[in-house]
C-alpha cells in the first residue's frame, strides 16, 4: 500500500496552503527525510519531506491551493529502487583534501579606486551582455549603451548596427521588450502578498495612526564603525552595522517611554518589560517581519547575528511561523533602497514602528556654523489611541540622542553626568 504524503498542520488559523514548488518530480526516487516540496501559508513558507523512500507519485500541481490533510504525494514504498539513483549518503561529494599551508607572504596594501560613475559603469561590457559585430562594439563604446539584457539579430545571437541604433532611437524602453507591445500578464495572489494585503488596510482603517520626523547626523556612528568595523569583525565574526545601533537605541527608548512598546487589546492597553524588535526584510516573495526576542538582552554582536540570521532564512524562505510571531515594535529600513523619507504603517497589533531612511551628506548647523554632515531622517509612526504626542515626539528624540551620543548606549546614560551623580 502507497504511503500518503499529507499537507501537515502548521498553525491554529491557518486552514489552507499553496504548493509552490516541487522539489522531486513525478516517478523519481526519493529517500527517507529528502525534501520533495515547497508549501506556502499566509505566513511562511515551509517544506515537506519523505517519509519512506520510494517512488514518489504527485498528486497536486504547483499553484494548487489545499486544505490541511489533503493529500499532496504518495510513494510507493515497495518499488525498486532504480539502478542508477544515488542515496542521500551516496550523492554527497567527498571533500577536497586540504590545501598545504604556507607562510602568508606580506602583501600591499590595495589603493582604494574612485567609483564609477553610472555613465562608466554602462560603458563596461557585462559578463552576460551578448555578443557585438565590431561595428556595434564601436556604437556601444562611443555612446554608452546598456545592452546587457538586449537580444540580437544576427547569427548566433550576435548584436548588429541596426540593434544598437534601434536601442538608442528608443529611448525608455528596455532592449528585451518588442516595441509597441501592449501584453499583459494575470498573476494570482500568493497567500503571503493576501495577508499583506489585508494586514496593511487594517492597519489603515483600524487605527488612528499618526506619523512624527526627526533627523539624526549619522557622523558619529559612521567614525566608530570606521574605526572598529575590522577589530569587530575579528572578534565577533559578524560585521558592524547600523541596525545594531537603532536597535539598542529603541530598547533604550522603549523602555523609557513604555507606551511605545503597548499595544490595544480591547479596552485594555498591555505594557511589555520586555523588547521583542520586529524587522522588516524584503523577501523574494513579499515583505515579512521576523521577530529578535528579548532585542534589550542582547549585545550588539548578537543583534547583528539575530538581524543577519533573520534576513537569511527570509530570503531562502526559511522563516518559522514561529520566528515572525509577536513583536511589540517594529523597525523598517527603505533606506537600503534609496529612500529619503516615508511614513511607514504600523505592524498590527503593534502600537508603532521606526522608519530608518538614506543617509544623504547635507549642510547643516553646528554651533553656528554651516558644516556638511551625513543626515537621516527617521520617521515613528504610531496608534493615537495608545501614544500621546508628548511620548512619541520624546522617544523619538531619544532615540535620535543615542544615536548622535553613541556612548550612552553602555547603559542608557551621558557617562560622566553617571560619574558625577548628576
Amino acid at each position: 500500500m502507497a504511503i500518503e504524503i499529507k499537507v501537515p498542520t502548521v498553525g491554529e488559523s491557518i486552514n489552507e496552503v499553496t504548493l509552490t514548488k516541487w522539489i522531486k518530480n513525478d516517478g523519481d526516487w526519493v529517500e527517507r527525510d529528502e525534501v520533495i516540496a515547497e508549501l506556502e501559508s499566509e505566513k511562511a513558507t515551509f517544506e515537506i519531506n519523505a517519509e519512506q523512500a520510494g517512488i514518489l507519485h504527485t498528486k497536486a500541481n504547483i499553484d494548487d491551493t489545499l486544505e490541511i490533510g489533503q493529500i499532496v504525494a504518495e510513494i510507493d514504498d515497495k518499488a525498486t529502487k532504480p539502478a542508477g539513483a544515488a542515496s542521500a549518503a551516496e550523492a554527497k561529494p567527498v571533500p577536497a583534501p586540504e590545501p598545504k599551508k604556507e607562510t602568508p607572504k606580506a602583501e600591499a596594501t590595495p589603493t582604494p579606486q574612485p567609483e564609477k560613475t553610472t555613465e562608466e559603469k554602462k560603458a563596461v561590457p557585462s559578463a552576460e551582455a551578448p555578443k557585438a559585430t565590431p561595428l556595434a562594439a564601436a556604437i556601444i563604446a562611443d555612446k554608452k549603451v546598456d545592452v546587457s539584457k538586449a537580444v540580437g539579430s544576427g547569427s548566433h545571437g550576435k548584436l548588429t548596427r541596426n540593434d544598437v541604433l534601434n536601442i538608442l532611437s528608443h529611448p525608455g524602453r528596455l532592449p528585451e521588450n518588442e516595441l509597441f507591445s501592449r501584453n499583459e500578464e494575470s498573476k494570482k495572489m500568493s497567500p503571503l502578498r493576501r495577508t499583506i494585503s489585508r494586514r496593511l488596510v487594517e492597519a489603515k482603517n483600524g487605527t488612528a495612526m499618526l506619523t512624527t520626523f526627526n533627523e539624526v547626523d549619522m557622523s558619529p556612528i559612521m567614525d566608530i564603525r570606521k574605526k572598529y568595523k575590522e577589530a569587530f569583525k575579528k572578534t565577533h565574526d559578524v560585521g558592524l552595522g547600523f541596525m545594531s545601533f537603532f536597535a539598542k537605541a529603541c530598547c533604550f527608548a522603549l523602555q523609557e517611554w513604555p507606551a511605545v512598546n503597548a499595544r490595544l487589546d480591547g479596552e485594555s492597553l498591555v505594557y511589555h518589560d520586555y523588547v521583542d524588535i520586529s524587522i522588516a526584510v524584503s523577501a523574494p516573495k513579499g515583505l515579512v517581519v521576523p521577530v529578535i526576542r528579548n532585542a534589550e538582552s542582547l549585545s550588539m554582536a548578537e543583534l547583528e547575528k539575530a538581524v543577519i540570521d533573520l534576513a537569511t532564512k527570509a530570503r531562502e524562505s526559511k522563516l518559522t511561523i514561529e520566528e515572525m510571531t509577536g513583536g511589540t515594535f517594529t523597525i523598517t529600513n527603505g533606506g537600503v533602497f534609496g529612500s529619503l523619507l516615508s511614513t511607514p504603517i504600523l505592524n498590527i497589533p503593534q502600537s508603532a514602528i521606526l522608519g530608518m531612511h538614506n543617509i544623504v551628506e547635507r549642510p547643516v548647523v553646528v554651533n553656528g556654523k554651516i558644516e556638511i554632515r551625513p543626515m537621516m531622517y527617521v520617521a515613528l509612526s504610531y496608534d493615537h489611541r495608545v501614544i500621546d504626542g508628548r511620548e512619541s515626539v520624546s522617544f523619538l528624540v531619544r532615540v535620535k540622542q543615542l544615536l548622535e551620543n553613541p556612548e550612552q548606549l553602555l547603559f542608557g546614560k551621558d557617562p560622566v553626568k553617571t560619574l558625577l551623580e548628576l
